[in-house]
């Protein structure tokens, strides 16, 4: 850790967290992972060697308790790791808010069904076996196309055909999705904007959003950017 130079406790705090990915991974955490490999997937980007650097000095300054479980190591955080639960809370709403531009480079599939597997709720979704197939339109064909099964009130996402029967089949671009799912457009807009095409029966057709609905960053209340000055 690089030192500040500084008595200040955000500065000490901060001696800890601001090394890129750190809060990151701290993100991860409190969304349930505590293998090394979900934590990676939930930052495909970062390096292994990167991630164990991380977890090593979270470790040492007592954020990250680490322990052996079957003999695999699972990472979970301290009491002072969970008290950066409403630090964490605090930086997603001030995104939401404040920085809603999303570059190309921001786009990843893996990650944004990652994410979508830890956060559909699945209470909506019919009994049985049910299946939605994600087409992204604007994304290579190695990775176009996902699918969503709802089983009971289990999930999973599979980057290859399951082979289930499919329920609604979903042609979209990869960008609507991810705006959708953080509540920067609307499931209606995306359809009447001719940016989204369901291929279900009607009644389904309704219901798909229902079903995969969107992320908790779609509560949070924009600003209006007119009467910023």
């Amino acid at each position: 850790m690089t030192s500040y130079g500084q008595f200040c406790p955000m500065a000490k705090a901060l001696e800890v967290l601001d090394e890129r990915w750190t809060l990151l991974i701290v993100r991860e955490l409190l969304l349930g992972s505590t293998r090394f490999n979900d934590l990676r997937r939930g930052n495909p980007r970062m390096s292994p060697a990167l991630l164990s650097k991380r977890l090593r000095t979270l470790e040492h300054a007592g954020v990250v308790h680490r322990d052996v479980v079957d003999g695999r190591a699972r990472y979970t955080l301290t009491t002072a790791g969970q008290e950066l639960a409403p630090v964490v809370a605090a930086l997603q709403v001030w995104g939401v808010r404040w920085v809603s531009t999303l570059g190309t480079v921001d786009l990843d599939p893996h990650l944004l069904l990652w994410d979508m597997k830890r956060s559909i709720h699945t209470s909506p979704w019919p009994p049985g076996r049910t299946v939605v197939a994600l087409t992204f339109t604007d994304v290579d064909s190695r990775a176009a196309h996902w699918w969503i099964c709802v089983s009971d009130g289990d999930i999973d996402v599979c980057d290859y055909d399951p082979g289930f029967d499919v329920t609604a089949r979903l042609a979209l671009s990869l960008r609507t999705l991810a705006e959708i799912w953080r509540g920067d457009r609307s499931w209606s807009a995306a359809a009447g904007g001719a940016l989204l095409e369901i291929d279900a029966p009607r009644s389904i057709q309704r219901a798909v959003p229902r079903w995969i609905g969107q992320s908790e960053a779609a509560l949070v209340a924009r600003p209006d950017r007119s009467l910023i000055t």
